[in-house]
């Protein structure tokens, strides 16, 4: 008699069918990661020479280098923001299982800048407004960002996954990218009432300002893109480990003859 397939079962074809090896770009990605330790690296220690070197704001103190860290950390949020929807829409596009791992790490990467974002301004706040947090409008909409893409990341890893659950995530990703423009674009809606100060401009940097900030900026950068191609190629190899394993299941099942 012929046993019915076990849930199981089920799962293991469904993984099968519905996971994809690595692709060529993504064996590409990887190895361009593999280039950038070292210029990183170099970059990293740079960076934290020109910060040190950089002069003491007579207004705010010592305090008004977190300049250098905390836009950079915006804009890396910004751009892991991009990725996810991007890889979201060339998903949909083409159903390339690559693309939903690449929208993946871009959230995941996104999300972790934004977290360092939302830590190191209530540090900047205190310093010069004399308090941790204010609900300006900026920080209201940039929480509202934090949320949304965690809450990304917590449907990706609370369901079983399949086109389904890429198809919906993909949209989601995209249809979150409206707020980026409105988090960068909010202070000038509210006309300057924010408390929040003013996007930065061509010359609004003071002497000697301008190359830490550069910097910032460029290291902070590779450093997204590093780990980006980090998180992309881990989600690579753990779908291999996916597939060798419901592979295994289902040769030991046929090997088995599948009866009682």
């Amino acid at each position: 008699m012929t046993e019915a397939p076990t849930p199981s079962d089920s799962n293991a074809n469904r993984t099968t069918e519905t996971m994809s090896l690595p692709s060529a770009l993504e064996q590409g990605a990887a190895r361009l990661r593999g280039w950038l330790g070292i210029p990183i690296a170099v970059l990293l220690v740079v960076y934290a020479y020109i910060v040190v070197q950089a002069p003491i704001d007579n207004v705010q103190g010592v305090i008004q280098k977190i300049l250098y860290v905390h836009p950079p950390l915006a804009y890396g949020t910004y751009l892991g923001f991009i990725v996810t929807a991007v890889g979201g829409a060339l998903y949909l596009w083409t159903e390339r299982e690559d693309f939903d791992r690449m929208a993946i790490a871009g959230c995941e990467v996104g999300v972790i800048f934004c977290t360092l974002m939302l830590i190191t301004g209530p540090i900047w706040a205190k310093g010069t407004w004399g308090k941790w947090w204010s609900w300006d409008p900026r920080l209201t909409v940039t929480v509202l960002l934090w949320f949304i893409y965690l809450a990304y990341m917590l449907l990706r890893s609370f369901s079983e996954g399949g086109t389904r659950t890429a198809r919906f995530a993909a949209i989601y990703g995209i249809v979150g990218l409206v707020l980026i423009p409105l988090n960068y674009y909010i202070i000038e809606i509210f006309n300057n009432r924010s408390i929040h100060p003013d996007n930065l401009s061509s010359g609004s940097l003071g002497d000697g300002m301008g190359l830490p900030f550069l910097m910032g900026n460029l290291a902070l950068f590779f450093v997204f893109a590093y780990l980006v191609l980090l998180r992309w190629e881990v989600e690579s190899l753990r779908t291999r480990a996916a597939l060798e394993e419901a592979e295994q299941f289902s040769a030991q099942y046929s090997g088995s003859g599948g009866t009682s």
